[in-house]
Order: structure tokens, then sequence, then C-alpha cells
């Protein structure tokens, strides 16, 4: 296969997943639940957190900072962190306990009841995501799940599971960070419906 033709096979097979995510009327209605939850939570002063690892760390990161800065409109910040970001922390959370407990540790120290928590792994068997999860649900905060097709998670540690019909991981990560930015445009704009800005 030439350069040309793997370029097209990987462009048709991320527009083949998300084609059947599209026709997915389980996906689009949590999508739906999970949106109106956000709404809910910062409505009422909560916070609205993310982790993952390596390129889900970075998608964690990317959406917790359409929410703290902004997306298509310049309106008041939203509470939203990731929860790597903090290098000492992460570091000396790993030193002293494991890593499997970075996230379990800092979603106890900030969260609170009603909070929400996305969770973003591909695999779904993270060690340190099932722990935050697991940490989460007993602290009361909302948990929302992003993964592939298989997830090897808890169910009854989650409130709400989107699983990409996927194996790929890039393909996988590029269906989060979509489904991802769609969440945050109808936060934005239901928190802000009389607000009007370009995008950047």
């Amino acid at each position: 296969m030439d350069i040309q033709q793997d370029i097209i096979e990987r462009i048709k097979q991320s527009i083949d997943i998300q084609s059947k995510i599209r026709q997915s009327s389980e996906i689009t209605n949590t999508i739906e639940s999970i949106i109106q939850r956000c709404v809910a939570c910062f409505q009422s002063g909560g916070k609205v957190f993310f982790c993952g690892n390596g390129g889900s760390a970075a998608d964690s990161q990317h959406l917790s900072s359409e929410l703290s800065g902004r997306f298509y409109f310049n309106r008041p910040p939203l509470n939203a962190e990731a929860l790597h970001v903090n290098s000492s922390y992460l570091t000396a959370t790993a030193n002293d306990f494991s890593f499997a407990q970075i996230f379990a540790r800092a979603i106890e120290a900030k969260g609170n009841r009603g909070d929400i928590l996305f969770a973003l792994t591909t695999s779904g068997k993270s060690e340190n995501i099932i722990l935050a999860l697991k940490k989460a649900k007993e602290l009361g905060i909302i948990t929302v799940l992003f993964t592939g097709a298989n997830p090897f998670v808890d169910a009854e540690s989650i409130d709400h599971i989107i699983s990409i019909p996927s194996n790929d991981t890039p393909r996988i990560q590029e269906c989060h960070l979509l489904l991802g930015h769609i969440i945050c445009e109808q936060v934005e704009k239901r928190m802000f419906p009389n607000v009007q800005g370009g995008s950047c």
C-alpha cells in the first residue's frame, strides 16, 4: 500500500467509526445526559474534573481548558481541571504511594458530592483510572468513562459510559475529542445562552 492509499484508508477508518457513533442512539442519548448533568453541576457551583494517561491526558487537559477558558464564546470561566497538571503532586504521589493512586488521591482531595469526573482510557483497563472512578463513586461524584469497544471496568463505578466501537487507539482518541468538543459546545451554549462571540 503506497502512502496516498494509506492516508485515505486511515481517513476512511475514522469516518466509518464516526458513522457508527452517529447511528447509535445509545451513544447520542448518553451524550445528552452528560451535557445535562454538566450544566446542572456548574449551575450548582460544582466542578468538572478530567483524567487520563498519555494521549488521554492530553485530551483531558484540552477539554478542561475548553471549559475553564472558552470554547466558541467570550464568557465567564467554568470550573474544570485536568488532574495530572501538577507535576510535583504527580511525582510525589507516584513515589510515596504508587502511580495507581495518583488520580484517586487527587479526586479525594479536590472533589465534592455532585461534581463530575471524566475518565479517559482507550483500553478501559488503566489501574489509576479504575481506582479514580471507584473513589469518585464513593464520594458521590458523578462518573463518566470515555473508552473503547471492550472496557475492563466495573460498570457499578460508572454513571455514564461512552464506548467507541473500535479497538484502534488513535481512532478511539479522535472520537473522544470529537464527543468531548460536542459536550463543551453544548454546555457553553446552555450555560450562557445570551453570550455571543467569535470562535478562536
